[in-house]
């Protein structure tokens, strides 16, 4: 972890929890704070490595799964919504469960669910024990990556921050990349059963490092539960992304099965708001919404990753229906994006420390779109391939630049006490996000595809529905002016004297 110590060797941090002893001097607390710092960031990356990489390997064994159980793909589809519905269910009880029982409490029982889930998996005998086992993991899953990001919120210097979270977005980057590939790998040498069982020894490495290197934090035994807010949002999240995954995957929103889950969801989100807005200790402190900083980011990471990842499904279709190929070829031709993804990501959140947020992530959503766009006019029957991998470099690039520093942006500024609650609405923001844009691209190819046939005007129904991918990745633009123009301090050239009273302003432009 080279990387890691690296961060650590620039004293950027903070204690987490805590007082540091008065016996030792400056450069040796700053050492201590970097360590811990190093090793929280350690045991995440690690956590949500196994966390999507599980996602993206049992996505490409469904077809082989619903082989060996005998199984409609209908029921074996619950493989991947039931872990899903779960991850909804269980997010909202973040906050609550770090304040209960502690953050590194919270972190070792959700890896050690997630953990038991992939061996039970492993263990199924048919395809009912499959969902229950995935569900289990699901509960697991859904408050790693909340409470993982909220642990190295606490940990690392606010102006320092994206140093940290450039190496959170490592797993995001690794798991569409190598989940494919290996996934396929186990299945075709080994057995299905090797893609839950991967997941042992990683689980049990996450184990012993959170253990070790993760401190021990009081939890707050005084805050209650919310369980009103709870059984409004949890349950609507829940039918929310149901509705909507399953309006996609039938490619009309309309029938009952999709849209009475999905007005249901919206209505309990409502609900939900509601109790927020008025209850004296709620679920989630929905007060944060009222900061521009976070606000902006927050609609930011709805409205981009909506894009962005709805595309994502559309691309392997295309390859693999307008133009042939198969899954492990159009896996190959994925690869030259997220290498741009993961290069500009690592530059960008490391340098939005050091230059004005707003202007790097509307450049980047401009690059995105572009990128996209360029893809868009190009996509045909017969285009050579490399313009189309050029094309989705280019995206490629202005995703680095809009994901991670946004969420840095939007959680720089948070209170200790505000992050758990800040990283739970980020990461059921993106949830949301992401389930809506897969939904609406799916409708729209689906009815572009009904109108326009089949064999060579099928590329004429992706090229289509990619303009709609593109104009949602332009509506991350208005919230994204909104951020601030520094990144926590004025620059140097600021006049001393100014200085200190725009430092007092949550956003200087």
């Amino acid at each position: 972890m080279r990387s890691v110590a690296s961060l650590a060797g620039k004293g950027g941090v903070t204690e987490e929890s805590g007082s540091p002893g008065t016996d030792g001097s400056a450069a040796d607390r700053a050492t201590g704070a970097s360590r811990r710092l190093a090793g929280v960031i350690t045991v995440v990356v690690i956590g949500s490595i196994m966390s999507v990489l599980d996602v993206t390997i049992v996505n490409v064994a469904l077809h082989p799964l619903a082989v060996v159980f005998d199984a409609p793909l209908v029921a074996v589809q619950w493989v991947v919504t039931g872990y899903t519905l779960a991850l909804a269910a269980v997010i909202p009880t973040t906050a609550w469960a770090m304040s209960r029982f502690g953050a590194k409490r919270t972190y070792l029982t959700a890896t050690a669910l997630f953990t038991a889930g992939s061996g039970l998996a492993a263990l199924s005998w048919n395809i009912e024990t499959l969902v229950l086992f995935r569900i289990v993991q699901g509960l697991g899953g859904g408050l790693l990556v909340p409470v993982g990001m909220a642990m190295v919120i606490r940990a690392a210097d606010r102006e320092r921050m994206g140093r940290a979270m450039a190496l959170l977005g490592i797993p995001v980057l690794i798991g569409p990349v190598s989940g494919p590939v290996l996934g396929g790998w186990l299945i075709d040498t080994v057995s299905w059963h090797w893609i839950f069982l991967v997941n042992l020894p990683v689980g049990a490495l996450a184990l012993v490092l959170a253990a070790r290197l993760l401190r021990h934090d009081e939890p707050q035994p005084a805050r209650r539960l919310d369980l009103l807010g709870l059984l409004t949002l949890s349950p609507g999240l829940a039918l929310l992304i149901y509705g909507l995954s399953t309006g996609g995957d039938r490619g009309d929103l309309s029938t009952p099965r999709a849209l009475l889950p999905t007005v249901a969801g919206l209505l309990l989100t409502v609900g939900f708001v509601a109790r927020g807005l008025t209850a004296r200790a709620p679920l989630l402190r929905l007060r944060l919404l009222r900061d521009r900083s976070f606000a902006a980011g927050w609609a930011a990471m709805v409205l981009f990753p909506a894009g962005y990842f709805g595309c994502m499904l559309l691309t392997p279709m295309y390859y693999q229906t307008a133009r042939g190929l198969g899954a492990a070829e159009s896996g190959v031709l994925g690869v030259p994006l997220a290498v741009a993804v993961f290069v500009s990501m690592q530059i960008a959140t490391r340098r939005v420390d050091r230059v004005s947020p707003r202007l790097m992530i509307l450049s980047g959503i401009v690059v995105a779109a572009c990128g996209l766009a360029l893809f868009a006019v190009q996509v045909g029957p017969e285009t050579p391939y490399w313009r189309l991998v050029a094309a989705l470099a280019v995206l490629g690039v202005g995703v680095g630049m809009v994901l991670m520093p946004a969420l840095t942006t939007a959680t720089r500024g948070l209170a200790a006490e505000d992050v758990p609650s800040g990283s739970t609405l980020l990461n059921i923001g993106s949830q949301v996000g992401v389930s809506m844009g897969t939904a609406l691209l799916s409708v729209v190819l689906a009815s572009n595809a009904t109108r326009t046939g089949d064999g060579a005007q099928s590329a004429a129904a992706f090229a289509h529905t990619y303009w709609w991918a593109v104009a949602l990745l332009a509506l991350a633009a208005p919230p994204a002016a909104l951020l601030p123009r520094w990144a926590g301090r004025p620059p140097a050239s600021v006049p001393a004297a100014g200085a200190a009273t725009a430092a007092r302003r949550p956003d200087p432009g």
